[in-house]
């Protein structure tokens, strides 16, 4: 089995239990757990939000999965690298503003290891070699624990992009200005999946978030959890959730590249009725990052045309100056060093711009947006 998905319609403990207990098995169950595991849970803790907001992997749910490991016998370390410094004084808001620390009743344990180490993978397309957080190698095994939502640079969040939370905070700028383009920085997600493998993924799609995501967006009902091993066809799996084209996921595009999935969720193995969750009114971030994934050298057209498409096709961000406060945070965390304050507002150098949504994702009032430009629209009609 690919793929499951089960009903899960709220935040409650039992009924979380039992929705995962239902949505691991037919992936494989969790027989391979032996007592003395240190498992590791990768969640999403993108920033410092409640649970509410529905950016961050829900505590109720990893309570739930602490409990199922924790009776086999297993030691249970829950991480995780939002942007921003990498050590305990950073994190430590993190934790209790997305209620980590209720976990700990349940007998996990926080991650407090913050060195970093450097991998050499050569077998990667791209990431060769990268600097990771090194709590993961006290890890027997890693379960990929996400949250659904939208987001500006690959148009969704699930699990293959929360393994970029493995890459220490305030290394994610460079890994942003190093692999710029959308299909490159998917590549190099991908590449960061097949290092880690992790042993098991699951996706807190109880309640997701549309619109301005990851970050800033709306929570959306969806009530459901997905599980599987492959995290890619995980991500097929909710892109048809969605109504998001496999074509507009640069990751699903770079994991099709290397054989990793098939080409629609129809060709995929799932227990459970997949369509029963389907949102045809979900407000996407559309990118047209189909556009964008090919290779330059394909023909002197290709080349002509390339630039051409990045500079006015492709969806930028857009501060919305009724809705800033000023408080400079996208010039901070811009790796590109392309905002400066004018007058107290951003203002965006669109020369120098890489199109991360660093500023995006991390603006703490959501004011600003990815924006389609006007032609973009046109050509789309």
């Amino acid at each position: 089995m690919d793929v499951a998905v089960v009903p899960c319609k709220e935040y409650d403990l039992s009924l979380c239990r039992a929705a995962l207990e239902k949505a691991i098995a037919p992936v494989g169950g969790l027989d391979w757990v032996r007592p003395g595991m240190k498992i590791g849970i990768k969640a999403n803790l993108v920033s410092f939000l409640k649970p509410d907001a529905a950016a961050t992997t829900h505590p109720t749910l990893l309570c739930a999965l602490t409990e199922l490991l924790r009776e086999r016998g297993a030691e249970v370390i829950i991480g995780d690298s939002p942007g921003g410094l990498y050590s305990a004084a950073y994190l430590a808001p993190v934790y209790h503003a997305t209620g980590m620390r209720e976990t700990e009743k349940h007998g996990a344990k926080l991650n407090q290891d913050f060195s970093q180490k450097t991998a050499e993978f050569p077998e990667a397309k791209v990431a060769k070699s990268f600097q990771y957080t090194a709590w993961l190698d006290d890890c027997d095994e890693i379960i990929n624990f996400c949250k659904l939502k939208t987001h500006g640079m690959m148009a969704m969040s699930a699990a293959a992009k929360n393994l970029f939370g493995t890459i220490p905070g305030t290394l994610k700028a460079e890994y942003h200005f190093k692999y710029s383009e959308p299909a490159d920085f998917a590549r190099m997600l991908v590449d960061l999946n097949e290092y880690w493998k992790p042993r098991l993924c699951i996706v807190d799609a109880v309640v997701g978030m549309e619109g301005n995501g990851p970050t800033a967006g709306t929570p959306r009902p969806i009530g459901a959890i997905l599980a599987g091993q492959n995290p890619h066809m995980v991500d097929l799996a909710c892109a048809a959730i969605l109504g998001v084209e496999r074509s507009e996921i640069p990751t699903l595009e770079a994991a099709l590249e290397r054989g990793l999935i098939p080409e629609t969720a129809e060709n995929l193995d799932i227990y459970g009725d997949l369509s029963q969750f389907f949102i045809p009114d979900f407000k996407k971030i559309e990118t047209k990052n189909s556009l964008l994934f090919q290779d330059d050298s394909k023909g002197p057209l290709g080349k002509l045309l390339s630039p051409f498409l990045k500079h006015t096709i492709a969806s930028r961000p857009q501060v919305v100056a009724n809705e800033c406060i000023g408080c400079k945070k996208c010039a901070e965390v811009c790796p590109a060093k392309a905002i400066t304050m004018t007058k107290g507002k951003p203002q965006i150098h669109r020369k120098l711009c890489i199109r991360c949504f660093c500023c995006q994702e991390f603006c703490p009032k959501g004011a600003m947006k990815v924006q389609r430009p006007p032609i973009a629209k046109l050509l789309n009609r």
